[in-house]
Protein backbone atom coordinates (compact mmCIF):
# COMPACT_ATOMS: atom_id res chain seq x y z
CA UNK A 1 0.00 0.00 0.00
CA UNK A 2 2.80 2.42 0.92
CA UNK A 3 4.63 1.68 -2.34
CA UNK A 4 1.42 2.21 -4.30
CA UNK A 5 0.79 5.58 -2.66
CA UNK A 6 4.41 6.59 -3.19
CA UNK A 7 4.25 5.65 -6.87
CA UNK A 8 1.05 7.68 -7.30
CA UNK A 9 2.63 10.74 -5.64
CA UNK A 10 5.76 10.45 -7.75
CA UNK A 11 3.82 10.09 -10.99
CA UNK A 12 1.62 13.10 -10.21
CA UNK A 13 4.66 15.23 -9.47
CA UNK A 14 6.46 14.10 -12.56
CA UNK A 15 3.43 14.90 -14.71
CA UNK A 16 3.47 18.40 -13.27
CA UNK A 17 5.65 20.45 -15.60
CA UNK A 18 6.50 22.88 -12.80
CA UNK A 19 8.24 20.12 -10.85
CA UNK A 20 10.30 19.07 -13.87
CA UNK A 21 11.39 22.65 -14.48
CA UNK A 22 12.21 23.19 -10.79
CA UNK A 23 14.12 19.90 -10.53
CA UNK A 24 16.20 20.58 -13.64
CA UNK A 25 16.90 24.16 -12.54
CA UNK A 26 17.93 23.02 -9.06
CA UNK A 27 20.15 20.28 -10.45
CA UNK A 28 21.83 22.77 -12.77
CA UNK A 29 22.37 25.21 -9.92
CA UNK A 30 23.93 22.47 -7.81
CA UNK A 31 26.17 21.36 -10.66
CA UNK A 32 27.31 24.92 -11.35
CA UNK A 33 27.92 25.54 -7.63
CA UNK A 34 29.96 22.32 -7.30
CA UNK A 35 32.05 22.92 -10.39
CA UNK A 36 32.55 26.60 -9.56
CA UNK A 37 33.53 25.65 -6.03
CA UNK A 38 35.98 23.08 -7.34
CA UNK A 39 37.55 25.58 -9.73
CA UNK A 40 37.86 28.21 -7.01
CA UNK A 41 39.18 25.74 -4.46
CA UNK A 42 41.79 24.28 -6.79
CA UNK A 43 42.85 27.73 -7.97
CA UNK A 44 43.24 28.95 -4.41
CA UNK A 45 45.19 25.83 -3.47
CA UNK A 46 47.57 26.33 -6.40
CA UNK A 47 48.06 30.00 -5.50
CA UNK A 48 48.77 29.18 -1.85
CA UNK A 49 51.16 26.40 -2.76
CA UNK A 50 53.06 28.64 -5.17
CA UNK A 51 53.19 31.45 -2.63
CA UNK A 52 54.37 29.07 0.09
CA UNK A 53 57.17 27.79 -2.15
CA UNK A 54 58.15 31.36 -3.01
CA UNK A 55 58.28 32.22 0.70
CA UNK A 56 60.50 29.21 1.32
CA UNK A 57 62.77 30.35 -1.49
CA UNK A 58 63.03 33.87 -0.04
CA UNK A 59 63.88 32.43 3.38
CA UNK A 60 66.51 29.98 2.14
CA UNK A 61 68.17 32.48 -0.22
CA UNK A 62 68.32 35.52 2.05
CA UNK A 63 72.14 35.33 2.18
CA UNK A 64 74.53 36.02 5.04
CA UNK A 65 72.59 37.78 7.76
CA UNK A 66 72.39 38.29 11.49
CA UNK A 67 69.99 35.61 12.89
CA UNK A 68 67.85 38.21 14.60
CA UNK A 69 67.55 40.17 11.35
CA UNK A 70 66.44 36.92 9.70
CA UNK A 71 63.84 36.46 12.43
CA UNK A 72 62.47 39.92 11.64
CA UNK A 73 62.61 39.09 7.91
CA UNK A 74 60.08 36.35 8.71
CA UNK A 75 57.83 34.63 6.20
CA UNK A 76 54.17 34.23 5.27
CA UNK A 77 52.24 30.99 5.73
CA UNK A 78 48.99 30.16 3.94
CA UNK A 79 46.09 28.08 5.18
CA UNK A 80 45.56 25.26 2.65
CA UNK A 81 42.16 24.67 1.08
CA UNK A 82 40.84 21.29 2.20
CA UNK A 83 39.24 19.04 -0.45
CA UNK A 84 35.66 19.56 0.80
CA UNK A 85 35.93 23.35 0.87
CA UNK A 86 34.41 23.31 -2.64
CA UNK A 87 31.10 22.37 -0.99
CA UNK A 88 31.10 24.90 1.85
CA UNK A 89 33.51 27.86 2.03
CA UNK A 90 32.59 28.41 5.68
CA UNK A 91 34.23 31.33 7.51
CA UNK A 92 37.45 31.54 5.50
CA UNK A 93 36.30 34.78 3.88
CA UNK A 94 35.92 36.33 7.34
CA UNK A 95 38.87 34.88 9.28
CA UNK A 96 41.58 35.25 6.62
CA UNK A 97 43.87 32.64 5.13
CA UNK A 98 47.41 33.89 5.70
CA UNK A 99 49.56 35.35 8.44
CA UNK A 100 53.07 36.74 8.71
CA UNK A 101 55.44 34.97 11.08
CA UNK A 102 58.08 37.27 12.58
CA UNK A 103 60.00 37.95 15.79
CA UNK A 104 58.22 39.48 18.80
CA UNK A 105 54.68 39.30 17.35
CA UNK A 106 51.85 36.86 16.85
CA UNK A 107 50.06 38.56 13.98
CA UNK A 108 46.40 38.23 13.13
CA UNK A 109 45.32 36.67 9.85
CA UNK A 110 44.91 38.83 6.77
CA UNK A 111 43.42 38.50 3.27
CA UNK A 112 39.76 38.54 4.26
CA UNK A 113 37.66 38.73 1.06
CA UNK A 114 34.55 39.58 3.08
CA UNK A 115 36.02 42.99 3.91
CA UNK A 116 35.87 43.96 0.22
CA UNK A 117 32.32 42.78 -0.40
CA UNK A 118 29.11 44.83 -0.40
CA UNK A 119 26.74 44.37 2.52
CA UNK A 120 24.35 42.26 0.46
CA UNK A 121 27.08 39.64 0.02
CA UNK A 122 27.07 39.04 3.76
CA UNK A 123 23.91 36.96 3.32
CA UNK A 124 26.22 34.24 2.07
CA UNK A 125 28.20 32.91 -0.83
CA UNK A 126 26.74 30.99 -3.75
CA UNK A 127 28.02 27.52 -2.95
CA UNK A 128 26.65 24.00 -3.09
CA UNK A 129 26.02 24.32 0.66
CA UNK A 130 23.86 27.41 0.04
CA UNK A 131 21.79 25.52 -2.56
CA UNK A 132 21.34 22.58 -0.18
CA UNK A 133 20.51 24.81 2.79
CA UNK A 134 18.16 27.26 1.06
CA UNK A 135 16.75 26.02 -2.25
CA UNK A 136 16.25 22.30 -1.61
CA UNK A 137 14.17 23.06 1.53
CA UNK A 138 12.12 25.49 -0.55
CA UNK A 139 11.49 22.74 -3.11
CA UNK A 140 10.41 20.42 -0.29
CA UNK A 141 7.91 23.04 0.88
CA UNK A 142 6.51 23.46 -2.63
CA UNK A 143 6.15 19.70 -3.08
CA UNK A 144 4.67 18.87 0.31
CA UNK A 145 2.29 21.71 1.17
CA UNK A 146 -0.68 20.34 -0.86
CA UNK A 147 -0.02 16.69 0.04
CA UNK A 148 -2.89 16.46 2.57
CA UNK A 149 -4.45 19.90 2.48
CA UNK A 150 -5.13 19.56 -1.26
CA UNK A 151 -6.72 16.14 -0.89
CA UNK A 152 -8.81 17.43 2.00
CA UNK A 153 -10.14 20.28 -0.15
CA UNK A 154 -11.04 17.93 -3.00
CA UNK A 155 -12.60 15.40 -0.63
CA UNK A 156 -10.35 12.51 -1.61
CA UNK A 157 -8.86 12.39 1.86
CA UNK A 158 -12.29 11.53 3.28
CA UNK A 159 -12.72 8.84 0.62
CA UNK A 160 -9.37 7.29 1.44
CA UNK A 161 -10.28 7.23 5.13
CA UNK A 162 -13.68 5.73 4.30
CA UNK A 163 -12.14 2.77 2.41
CA UNK A 164 -9.90 2.06 5.38
CA UNK A 165 -6.55 3.45 4.30
CA UNK A 166 -4.71 4.12 7.58
CA UNK A 167 -3.55 7.72 7.85
CA UNK A 168 -0.12 6.56 8.96
CA UNK A 169 0.19 4.50 5.78
CA UNK A 170 -0.92 7.49 3.75
CA UNK A 171 1.64 9.68 5.50
CA UNK A 172 4.48 7.21 4.89
CA UNK A 173 3.46 6.72 1.27
CA UNK A 174 3.39 10.44 0.55
CA UNK A 175 6.74 10.89 2.31
CA UNK A 176 8.24 8.11 0.20
CA UNK A 177 6.76 9.59 -2.98
CA UNK A 178 8.13 13.07 -2.35
CA UNK A 179 11.48 11.65 -1.24
CA UNK A 180 11.78 9.64 -4.44
CA UNK A 181 11.00 12.78 -6.45
CA UNK A 182 13.74 14.65 -4.55
CA UNK A 183 16.10 11.79 -5.34
CA UNK A 184 15.90 12.87 -8.98
CA UNK A 185 17.86 15.94 -7.90
CA UNK A 186 19.90 14.66 -4.96
CA UNK A 187 21.26 11.39 -6.36
CA UNK A 188 22.88 12.97 -9.46
CA UNK A 189 24.14 15.82 -7.27
CA UNK A 190 25.70 13.34 -4.84
CA UNK A 191 27.39 11.44 -7.67
CA UNK A 192 28.65 14.73 -9.07
CA UNK A 193 29.92 15.67 -5.61
CA UNK A 194 31.84 12.39 -5.32
CA UNK A 195 33.33 12.91 -8.77
CA UNK A 196 34.24 16.49 -7.89
CA UNK A 197 35.83 15.34 -4.64
CA UNK A 198 37.84 12.75 -6.55
CA UNK A 199 38.97 15.36 -9.08
CA UNK A 200 39.92 17.84 -6.38
CA UNK A 201 41.62 15.36 -4.06
CA UNK A 202 45.11 15.82 -5.45
CA UNK A 203 46.38 16.74 -2.00
CA UNK A 204 43.60 15.06 -0.10
CA UNK A 205 43.67 12.49 2.66
CA UNK A 206 41.78 9.66 1.00
CA UNK A 207 39.56 7.81 3.44
CA UNK A 208 39.26 10.78 5.81
CA UNK A 209 37.85 12.96 3.03
CA UNK A 210 35.41 10.25 1.93
CA UNK A 211 34.19 9.83 5.51
CA UNK A 212 33.72 13.58 5.77
CA UNK A 213 31.76 13.62 2.51
CA UNK A 214 29.59 10.69 3.61
CA UNK A 215 28.82 12.36 6.94
CA UNK A 216 28.08 15.61 5.13
CA UNK A 217 25.55 13.88 2.90
CA UNK A 218 23.96 12.12 5.89
CA UNK A 219 23.66 15.49 7.63
CA UNK A 220 21.79 17.01 4.71
CA UNK A 221 19.61 13.92 4.26
CA UNK A 222 18.63 14.10 7.93
CA UNK A 223 17.84 17.80 7.49
CA UNK A 224 15.69 17.14 4.44
CA UNK A 225 13.89 14.33 6.28
CA UNK A 226 13.10 16.72 9.13
CA UNK A 227 11.76 19.37 6.75
CA UNK A 228 9.72 16.82 4.78
CA UNK A 229 8.15 15.41 7.93
CA UNK A 230 7.32 18.89 9.26
CA UNK A 231 5.86 19.93 5.90
CA UNK A 232 3.63 16.84 5.73
CA UNK A 233 2.43 17.32 9.29
CA UNK A 234 1.60 20.97 8.63
CA UNK A 235 -0.21 19.99 5.44
CA UNK A 236 -2.15 17.35 7.38
CA UNK A 237 -3.18 19.85 10.06
CA UNK A 238 -3.83 22.95 7.95
CA UNK A 239 -7.42 23.87 7.02
CA UNK A 240 -6.57 24.37 3.35
CA UNK A 241 -3.65 24.61 0.95
CA UNK A 242 -3.32 28.38 1.35
CA UNK A 243 -2.86 28.12 5.09
CA UNK A 244 -0.40 25.26 4.66
CA UNK A 245 1.61 27.24 2.11
CA UNK A 246 1.71 30.39 4.25
CA UNK A 247 2.76 28.48 7.36
CA UNK A 248 5.50 26.56 5.57
CA UNK A 249 6.84 29.59 3.71
CA UNK A 250 6.87 31.48 7.00
CA UNK A 251 8.87 28.69 8.62
CA UNK A 252 11.28 28.57 5.65
CA UNK A 253 11.81 32.34 5.85
CA UNK A 254 12.46 32.31 9.59
CA UNK A 255 14.63 29.22 9.43
CA UNK A 256 16.67 30.15 6.36
CA UNK A 257 16.91 33.93 6.35
CA UNK A 258 15.97 35.49 9.68
CA UNK A 259 17.35 33.10 12.31
CA UNK A 260 20.96 32.92 11.01
CA UNK A 261 21.36 36.70 11.09
CA UNK A 262 19.48 37.20 14.35
CA UNK A 263 21.39 34.47 16.18
CA UNK A 264 24.72 35.76 14.88
CA UNK A 265 23.90 39.19 16.30
CA UNK A 266 22.76 37.64 19.59
CA UNK A 267 25.97 35.61 19.86
CA UNK A 268 28.07 38.73 19.35
CA UNK A 269 26.07 40.57 22.01
CA UNK A 270 26.43 37.78 24.58
CA UNK A 271 30.06 36.96 23.79
CA UNK A 272 31.55 40.19 22.40
CA UNK A 273 35.06 40.53 21.01
CA UNK A 274 37.21 43.66 21.06
CA UNK A 275 38.26 45.63 18.00
CA UNK A 276 41.55 44.78 16.30
CA UNK A 277 43.10 48.06 17.51
CA UNK A 278 42.08 47.49 21.13
CA UNK A 279 43.21 43.86 20.92
CA UNK A 280 46.72 44.81 19.77
CA UNK A 281 46.94 47.64 22.32
CA UNK A 282 46.03 45.31 25.19
CA UNK A 283 48.71 42.81 24.19
CA UNK A 284 51.37 45.53 23.85
CA UNK A 285 50.45 46.92 27.28
CA UNK A 286 50.76 43.50 28.92
CA UNK A 287 54.12 42.88 27.25
CA UNK A 288 55.52 46.22 28.43
CA UNK A 289 53.99 46.29 31.94
CA UNK A 290 53.56 42.60 32.65
CA UNK A 291 50.41 40.52 32.82
CA UNK A 292 49.81 41.65 36.40
CA UNK A 293 50.76 45.27 35.63
CA UNK A 294 53.66 45.14 38.11
CA UNK A 295 56.33 43.30 36.16
CA UNK A 296 57.70 45.73 33.54
CA UNK A 297 60.07 44.69 30.78
CA UNK A 298 63.10 46.35 32.41
CA UNK A 299 62.61 44.40 35.65
CA UNK A 300 62.23 41.14 33.74
CA UNK A 301 65.44 41.84 31.81
CA UNK A 302 67.37 42.45 35.03
CA UNK A 303 66.12 39.14 36.41
CA UNK A 304 67.27 37.33 33.23
CA UNK A 305 70.64 39.07 33.50
CA UNK A 306 71.12 37.94 37.10
CA UNK A 307 70.15 34.38 36.23
CA UNK A 308 72.63 34.28 33.31
CA UNK A 309 75.48 35.54 35.49
CA UNK A 310 74.73 32.90 38.11
CA UNK A 311 74.40 30.11 35.55
CA UNK A 312 77.74 30.89 33.86
CA UNK A 313 79.44 32.10 37.08
CA UNK A 314 80.45 35.34 35.37
CA UNK A 315 80.96 38.76 36.95
CA UNK A 316 79.74 40.77 33.96
CA UNK A 317 77.84 40.34 30.70
CA UNK A 318 81.06 40.88 28.76
CA UNK A 319 82.59 37.88 30.55
CA UNK A 320 79.83 35.50 29.47
CA UNK A 321 80.92 32.77 27.01
CA UNK A 322 77.66 33.31 25.07
CA UNK A 323 75.69 36.27 23.69
CA UNK A 324 73.50 37.68 26.45
CA UNK A 325 71.54 39.78 23.94
CA UNK A 326 70.23 36.55 22.38
CA UNK A 327 69.37 35.16 25.83
CA UNK A 328 67.44 38.34 26.67
CA UNK A 329 65.61 38.29 23.33
CA UNK A 330 64.53 34.69 23.80
CA UNK A 331 63.39 35.44 27.37
CA UNK A 332 61.38 38.35 25.99
CA UNK A 333 59.88 36.04 23.38
CA UNK A 334 58.90 33.48 26.03
CA UNK A 335 57.15 36.14 28.11
CA UNK A 336 55.42 37.60 25.05
CA UNK A 337 54.21 34.10 24.18
CA UNK A 338 52.38 33.87 27.53
CA UNK A 339 50.70 37.19 26.70
CA UNK A 340 49.74 35.96 23.22
CA UNK A 341 48.39 32.71 24.65
CA UNK A 342 46.16 34.60 27.08
CA UNK A 343 44.75 37.10 24.59
CA UNK A 344 44.42 34.86 21.55
CA UNK A 345 43.12 32.06 23.78
CA UNK A 346 40.45 34.38 25.16
CA UNK A 347 39.58 35.56 21.63
CA UNK A 348 39.15 32.02 20.28
CA UNK A 349 37.25 30.96 23.39
CA UNK A 350 34.78 33.74 22.67
CA UNK A 351 34.44 32.54 19.09
CA UNK A 352 33.85 29.02 20.43
CA UNK A 353 31.20 30.32 22.83
CA UNK A 354 29.47 32.10 19.94
CA UNK A 355 29.52 28.93 17.85
CA UNK A 356 28.26 26.76 20.71
CA UNK A 357 25.38 29.17 21.28
CA UNK A 358 24.60 29.07 17.55
CA UNK A 359 24.59 25.27 17.57
CA UNK A 360 22.17 25.12 20.51
CA UNK A 361 19.95 27.74 18.88
CA UNK A 362 19.40 25.06 16.28
CA UNK A 363 16.67 23.96 18.69
CA UNK A 364 14.52 26.75 17.24
CA UNK A 365 16.04 26.75 13.75
CA UNK A 366 17.44 23.41 12.52
CA UNK A 367 19.38 25.15 9.76
CA UNK A 368 21.76 26.59 12.39
CA UNK A 369 22.80 23.10 13.47
CA UNK A 370 23.12 21.96 9.85
CA UNK A 371 25.26 24.96 8.86
CA UNK A 372 27.61 24.33 11.76
CA UNK A 373 27.94 20.65 10.86
CA UNK A 374 28.43 21.48 7.19
CA UNK A 375 31.31 23.89 7.91
CA UNK A 376 32.85 21.54 10.46
CA UNK A 377 32.85 18.55 8.10
CA UNK A 378 34.09 20.68 5.20
CA UNK A 379 36.94 21.90 7.41
CA UNK A 380 36.06 25.56 7.00
CA UNK A 381 34.74 26.43 10.48
CA UNK A 382 36.35 28.53 13.21
CA UNK A 383 37.72 25.47 15.02
CA UNK A 384 39.61 24.44 11.89
CA UNK A 385 40.93 27.99 11.59
CA UNK A 386 42.06 27.90 15.22
CA UNK A 387 43.82 24.59 14.63
CA UNK A 388 45.79 26.10 11.73
CA UNK A 389 46.54 29.29 13.69
CA UNK A 390 47.99 27.25 16.57
CA UNK A 391 50.15 25.19 14.20
CA UNK A 392 51.44 28.35 12.50
CA UNK A 393 52.21 29.98 15.85
CA UNK A 394 54.09 26.92 17.10
CA UNK A 395 56.17 27.01 13.93
CA UNK A 396 56.89 30.72 14.47
CA UNK A 397 58.00 30.15 18.04
CA UNK A 398 60.26 27.28 17.03
CA UNK A 399 61.80 29.35 14.24
CA UNK A 400 62.50 32.36 16.48
CA UNK A 401 63.93 30.13 19.23
CA UNK A 402 66.21 28.47 16.68
CA UNK A 403 67.58 31.82 15.43
CA UNK A 404 68.06 33.18 18.96
CA UNK A 405 69.83 30.03 20.16
CA UNK A 406 72.14 30.04 17.14
CA UNK A 407 72.95 33.71 17.77
CA UNK A 408 73.52 32.95 21.46
CA UNK A 409 75.89 30.02 20.94
CA UNK A 410 78.01 31.49 18.11
CA UNK A 411 78.61 35.06 19.23
CA UNK A 412 79.40 37.12 22.31
CA UNK A 413 77.38 39.91 23.87
CA UNK A 414 77.24 43.01 21.68
CA UNK A 415 78.25 41.38 18.38
CA UNK A 416 75.30 42.73 16.44
CA UNK A 417 77.29 43.05 13.22
CA UNK A 418 78.01 39.31 13.06
CA UNK A 419 76.34 37.44 10.21
CA UNK A 420 75.39 33.79 9.94
CA UNK A 421 76.51 31.86 6.82
CA UNK A 422 73.98 31.86 3.93
CA UNK A 423 73.59 28.07 3.98
CA UNK A 424 72.20 28.19 7.54
CA UNK A 425 68.59 29.08 6.62
CA UNK A 426 67.94 25.89 4.66
CA UNK A 427 68.59 23.84 7.82
CA UNK A 428 65.30 24.91 9.37
CA UNK A 429 62.45 22.72 7.99
CA UNK A 430 59.65 24.30 5.93
CA UNK A 431 56.20 24.80 7.40
CA UNK A 432 53.82 21.90 6.89
CA UNK A 433 50.24 21.71 8.08
CA UNK A 434 48.33 18.56 9.03
CA UNK A 435 44.58 19.14 9.22
CA UNK A 436 42.73 17.51 12.14
CA UNK A 437 41.12 14.10 11.50
CA UNK A 438 37.39 13.83 10.98
CA UNK A 439 36.77 12.52 14.52
CA UNK A 440 38.24 15.71 15.95
CA UNK A 441 36.05 17.85 13.70
CA UNK A 442 32.96 15.87 14.68
CA UNK A 443 33.80 16.26 18.38
CA UNK A 444 33.58 20.05 18.04
CA UNK A 445 30.06 19.68 16.62
CA UNK A 446 28.58 17.67 19.50
CA UNK A 447 25.85 20.22 20.25
CA UNK A 448 24.84 20.49 16.59
CA UNK A 449 24.69 16.71 16.28
CA UNK A 450 22.46 16.42 19.35
CA UNK A 451 20.17 19.18 18.09
CA UNK A 452 19.80 17.66 14.62
CA UNK A 453 19.18 14.23 16.12
CA UNK A 454 16.53 15.75 18.37
CA UNK A 455 14.80 17.38 15.39
CA UNK A 456 14.85 14.07 13.53
CA UNK A 457 13.30 12.20 16.46
CA UNK A 458 10.66 14.92 16.87
CA UNK A 459 9.80 14.85 13.17
CA UNK A 460 9.45 11.07 13.13
CA UNK A 461 7.28 11.22 16.24
CA UNK A 462 5.00 13.77 14.59
CA UNK A 463 4.70 11.57 11.50
CA UNK A 464 3.89 8.60 13.72
CA UNK A 465 1.05 10.58 15.33
CA UNK A 466 -0.37 11.43 11.90
CA UNK A 467 -3.52 9.28 12.39
CA UNK A 468 -4.88 12.05 14.59
CA UNK A 469 -4.93 14.41 11.59
CA UNK A 470 -8.46 15.53 10.57
CA UNK A 471 -9.86 14.35 7.22
CA UNK A 472 -12.27 17.26 6.79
Amino acid sequence: MIAHIARKERMEMWRDGRFRVAAVALLLLLAVALLTGLTTSRGTARDHEAAQEAMRGFWVNQGAKNPHSAAHYGLWVFKPSLPLSFVDHGVDAYTGVTTWLEAHKQNEFTRRPAMDRPNVARFGEWTAAAVLQLLVPLLIVMLAFPAFAGERETGTLRQLAAIGVPMRTLMLGKAAGIASALAVVLVPATLLGVATLWLGAGGGRGADDLVRFALLMLTYLAYFAVLLALALVVSARARNVRVALVLLLGFWTMNSLVAPRAVADLARQLHPTTSAVAFQAAMQRDIEQGLDGHNPADARRKAVEAQALREYRAVSLEALPVNFDAIAMQASEEYANTVFDRHFGDLYDRYRAQNTLTQWMGLVSPLLAVRSLSMGLAGTDVEQHRHFAVQAELYRRGLIRWTNNYFRDNTLTGEWDWKAPPELWAKYPPFEYDAPPVRQSVATQAAALLVLAGWLVLALALVWRAPAAPVV
